[in-house]
């Protein structure tokens, strides 16, 4: 069995997934204490995929705390396929929701000067938000390439 930092059922796993999981919970807190983000379809979308992941990455950590404590092997062809396809939906999710609300922001923040019209827009807590969506991104980038390398490995 190949030991690949990241990969489903390790330490480096469980710890990707969990700092995923407090990315995600960091980023939809800091949207949703704002004011008037669900009047665009942006910042709503990018909350939709930070709760999908939210959700993914909650119960693979709780599968690779279980399979930690139990010395469960979850390196089978089968269940890393699943995981794999499912990540890289979900990174690419990700990605597509950062990016539209980032441009959203900037839009916001530089083009119009909509923040500085209208102080009830919370536009620094939308780019904290922002932010904090792209290092989730990037959390989930690098467990989705663990787990396809690993996938390969098999084949």
């Amino acid at each position: 069995m190949k030991r690949v930092v990241g990969s489903p059922g390790t330490w480096s796993g469980m710890a990707l997934r969990l700092s995923q999981c407090v990315f995600a919970a960091a980023s939809t807190f800091s949207m949703v204490s704002g004011f008037g983000y669900s009047n665009y379809s942006a910042f709503f979308y990018m909350n939709l995929a930070l709760i999908l992941q939210i959700m993914w990455s909650l119960g693979l950590a709780c599968k690779d705390i279980f399979a930690l404590r139990n010395k469960k092997d979850l390196h089978t062809p089968d269940n890393l396929f699943i995981i794999v396809v499912v990540d890289w939906a979900l990174a690419t999710l990700m990605f597509s929701a950062a990016c539209a609300s980032a441009s959203l922001t900037i839009f916001f923040m530089w083009d119009v000067n909509l923040c500085w019209a209208y102080s009830r827009l919370a536009c620094r807590q939308f780019a904290l938000s922002v932010t904090l969506a792209f290092m989730t991104w990037l959390l989930q980038a690098a467990s989705s390439f663990s787990g396809f390398w690993l996938l390969v490995s098999f084949f």
